[in-house]
């Protein structure tokens, strides 16, 4: 079996924030891949607005790297669960990967999540002890931690034999040791060479191809991205498309992009092994395989994860639809949906009964929110219903999606935090003292009992603590009530302007969202109130003027400031009754019946 020596594949994986991105830019930056005068920007992998505003990365990118005459195609996976379609797909595509571990944080759940995949593919692992510069790095510890976590995902014997480089992506040094750091990436460079194997170079058998990313352009449609796995590949050939759905098509190939650095360069040709961008084929889809002409045979379609919470969206139709937003119809909103879907395969659009509303399933609240992020800076206006986690039915049980957490949090908060997920029918699975003040528990809780958790979270452990939670599987459905809002909204009771004697008249009634001088509409939510029903409020309220002169007239009255809504917030404090109206500009809660007395009518009913 001949293999190529020229060509690496590998991917990394880590959890969120553990540096794999800035440690791609250090690989791209020292091998010389880019030109000497080329302005590169800092993450560059990470592409896209919200990916550099929020450090994250959501969707899998490639590049590659030239090292001693050798190739090293990279793919960078996200490390947030919401987007575990993608990894799946990634690891297929490669024969090793480069594990990155925090080295004081050790292994997190989505190290967890990542490195379990990654091992069932029999995939070679090379660890990387990132972040090594911190005063508080455990090295030794966390390399034990790694190991018990390889042992206990089950690796075999050649797994477990995994090399050990130590790094700080952010001083872009690396060495074999911790103490031996060089200012160059040569020793994980080297150790990709030594311990991930090339791929089989099988180039005299018939073209096995398949698509495992999607992209899309203007000027040539759709685009697929994955790895050949057999025989080659040339621009002008004549391929078989085989479909998921067993039909399969006949294509020429129009174009062939190959990687190198963060640019797409035309190629002409490609062989066994090299990872490839293809144009010219309209309904391609992740998971197909273009095959030889003659001899079509399909590789096994990957599994794409489920999607696991929906939510409604609908065209805007509040008082103020289409003041601030350049697409509000119906007919927009789908189009927009429809785009959205020829990229991502964990996206579910449903249409209902109405033309102006549509079900729309994602992987979680990160998913469905950067959706409706993108869709609002694209210039949309629209509304979105309470997230809802999505009931199956298995084996004639009904089932939901359940997830496990894992909480970091300082001693003095562990009671506060498991009585809340105790109230959200959290289980507690397993509870360690670090011994320095900080305490590590794993809760399994019922994914709908997470919807809007984490800004709970957040004031619980006054900002100290860290939550990080993966889907782990349906489980039959838990009784009884499980998480919500346990406070009532102050409801704006008629059109006008939020006024600042409006305010201060509210203020021990609960919290303001609403500045003073900020259009309100009847139904608007402009405050949650300090009790747990629902109150319609005056917030538009004038001071009446008259010529008797106060006593305390020197004294100014200050407003407390306001409690201000990110979007994420927003959608995971909706009730059911209510909508999130989302416009580029804007982020406003409402009732879904705005009129005061419908809405009384409506609660009389349900009673």
């Amino acid at each position: 079996m001949n293999i190529r020596e020229d060509l690496r594949n590998i991917a990394i994986i880590a959890h969120v924030d553990h540096g794999k991105t800035t440690l791609v830019d250090q690989m791209l930056h020292q091998s010389g891949t880019f030109r000497e005068n080329e302005q590169v920007d800092e993450r560059a992998m990470d592409s896209n607005d919200i990916e550099k505003e929020r450090g994250i990365t959501i969707l899998a990118k490639n590049t590659a790297i030239n090292y001693h005459d050798k190739r090293i195609n990279i793919l960078d996976t996200p490390g947030h669960a919401d987007f575990g379609g993608e990894v799946e797909r990634i690891l297929k595509m490669v024969d090793g990967v480069l594990l990155v571990v925090d080295a004081y944080e050790g292994c997190m759940p989505q190290t967890r999540f990542v490195l379990k995949k990654a091992l069932e593919q029999k995939l070679k692992p090379i660890v990387v002890l990132n972040k090594i510069d911190r005063p508080s790095a455990r090295p030794s510890e966390v390399v034990d931690e790694v190991l018990d976590l390889f042992i206990e995902l089950g690796a075999d014997d050649e797994q477990l034999e995994f090399p050990v480089v130590y790094a700080s992506a952010l001083q872009g040094t690396s060495g074999l040791e911790p103490e031996d750091q060089q200012e160059t990436m040569d020793p994980i460079l080297e150790t990709i060479l030594e311990s991930i194997p090339g791929p089989i170079d099988n180039i005299q058998d018939p073209l096995q191809f398949q698509i495992t990313l999607l992209d899309y352009n203007e000027f040539v449609g759709r685009i697929g991205i994955g790895r050949i796995f057999r025989g080659s590949i040339k621009v002008g050939q004549q391929v078989a498309l085989l479909k998921k759905d067993g039909t399969s098509q006949n294509f020429r190939i129009s174009k062939l992009f190959g990687f190198i650095g963060l640019k797409r360069v035309e190629i002409t040709e490609a062989k066994a092994g090299d990872i490839v961008a293809v144009a010219g084929m309209e309904g391609i889809n992740v998971g197909e395989t273009v095959a030889d002409i003659n001899q079509p045979e399909a590789l096994p379609i990957p599994r794409i994860d489920e999607p696991t919470l929906q939510m409604t969206f609908l065209t805007n139709n509040s008082p103020f639809a289409g003041k601030e937003g350049d697409y509000v119809t119906a007919r927009k909103i789908e189009e927009r949906l429809r785009t959205q879907l020829e990229t991502d395969v964990s996206l579910r659009v449903e249409e209902t009964e109405s033309p102006d509303k549509w079900i729309v399933s994602g992987r979680g609240e990160l998913h469905l929110s950067i959706l409706i992020e993108n869709m609002r800076r694209e210039g949309y206006e629209l509304q979105i219903s309470k997230p809802q986690v999505i009931i199956k039915e298995v084996d004639g049980m009904l089932c939901e999606p359940m997830e496990h957490v894992q909480i970091d949090v300082p001693e003095e908060y562990t009671g506060a935090v498991m009585e809340a997920l105790g109230h959200r029918k959290g289980e507690m699975l397993d509870m360690t003292n670090h011994g320095t003040g900080q305490v590590r528990i794993e809760f399994k809780v019922p994914s709908r009992g997470l919807i809007g958790y984490s800004t709970e979270f957040m004031s619980q452990t006054r900002g100290y603590g860290i939550l990080n939670h993966t889907f782990s599987g349906y489980e039959p459905v838990v009784e009884g009530n499980v998480g919500g809002r346990r406070q009532g909204v102050l409801v704006a009771l008629e059109n006008g302007k939020a006024s600042t004697y409006g305010i201060m008249q509210l203020e021990d009634r609960g919290t303001i969202f609403v500045e003073p001088t900020t259009e309100v509409y009847a139904g608007m939510i402009v405050g949650e109130h300090n009790r747990d029903n629902d109150l319609t409020v005056n917030i538009t309220k004038e001071k009446h003027l008259t010529n008797v002169r106060s006593a305390t007239k020197d004294q100014t009255n200050t407003i407390k400031s306001t409690r201000k809504l990110t979007l994420e917030e927003a959608i995971q404090y909706l009730n059911d009754d209510e909508y999130c109206e989302v416009t580029p500009e804007s982020v406003r809660l409402r009732k879904q019946i705005l009129n005061k007395n419908e809405r009384e009518k409506q609660a009389k009913k349900k009673k």
